[in-house]
């Protein structure tokens, strides 16, 4: 039962960053039509600038909660401000191309990450600060629940909340949602389109550094690599629960974690990643509009 206890909590602070992430995801597909691979790329980049951030403002040499938020800030900036320049620059000219085309570039932007990456930052790995000192909060019977594992959860919590009021509560929510459903007609009752597809990949790319820089706290170690297996799981994720369904993206990526630690602690690690392939391979099969997705009729 200890171990059990102990897993759910590894499984549910996982499960929150697949969350994040998945969102981002299930937020291009919803108004685009686009798997944006380069995503969980993003993520990475998030990461690596929480690296230079913190090492740049002093926020490194101590640790504070209030060096975690800043450095967190300007990381979610930084990748948003990213997110835009590629959907002006890598999409937006192929908008009205065929489908193929961007997914292809979708490909190729990532690959860009990745290799660019290496040659901006290095490709050793470096070992991200330690911005909040981590100590148990509960410690008894195996089970040890640290003061990170709260932050983690907490803050993705936080996040999820915010962008569900900024779609449902707010003018860009409500285009942003227009937009989803037609872009013809949306671009009849005055909408501009082009802020509204930027501010998209903005949100994701924000959140996806938010996962990014929250990764860094649990697992130091960050690379520029670490972003495709993580990407891979959280698209899993988005699939899993709906793709373009904002709360199925949420209990796709929550499952997803719980699944996989679950795995891991039971079976055997080795077997760790392959268990995304298996349950996307699933949901295909049972059900391929996702845990909470509708299927579409499309008349041909």
């Amino acid at each position: 039962m200890d171990q059990f206890l102990q897993q759910l909590v590894n499984g549910l602070t996982w499960g929150s960053i697949y969350a994040l992430i998945a969102l981002g995801y299930t937020m291009v597909y919803g108004v685009l039509r686009l798997i944006n691979f380069a995503h969980g790329d993003v993520y990475m980049v998030g990461a690596m600038c929480a690296f230079y951030f913190a090492h740049w403002l002093g926020f490194a040499a101590g640790p504070s909660l209030v060096g975690f938020a800043v450095v967190m800030f300007l990381s979610m900036t930084a990748c948003a401000a990213l997110g835009a320049l590629i959907e002006m620059v890598a999409y937006r000219p192929l908008r009205h191309q065929p489908r193929l085309s961007m997914l292809i570039t979708a490909i190729g932007v990532s690959m860009l990450l990745e290799f660019g990456g290496q040659r901006v930052f290095g490709p050793d790995p470096k070992f991200f600060p330690q911005l909040i000192e981590s100590r148990s909060l509960l410690a008894g019977g195996g089970v040890v629940l640290t003061n990170i594992d709260v932050l983690v959860i907490g803050v993705s919590l936080a996040l999820m909340i915010g962008l569900r009021w900024i779609v449902l509560k707010t003018r860009i929510g409500m285009a942003l949602r227009a937009v989803s459903f037609s872009y013809d007609t949306s671009a009849l009752m005055g909408i501009n389109v082009n802020t509204v597809l930027t501010c998209t990949f903005m949100l994701g790319s924000a959140l996806a550094a938010a996962a990014g820089t929250m990764v860094g706290l649990r697992n130091p170690k960050i690379d520029p690599l670490m972003g495709l297996v993580p990407g891979i799981k959280a698209f899993v994720a988005a699939v899993l629960g709906g793709i373009g369904n904002f709360p199925g993206a949420v209990a796709g990526g929550l499952l997803m974690g719980l699944t996989e630690t679950f795995v891991a602690a039971y079976l055997s690690s080795t077997y760790r990643d392959a268990v995304a392939f298996v349950i996307l391979i699933g949901v295909l099969l049972v059900k391929p509009a996702g845990l909470f997705g509708k299927p579409v009729v499309e008349k041909v």
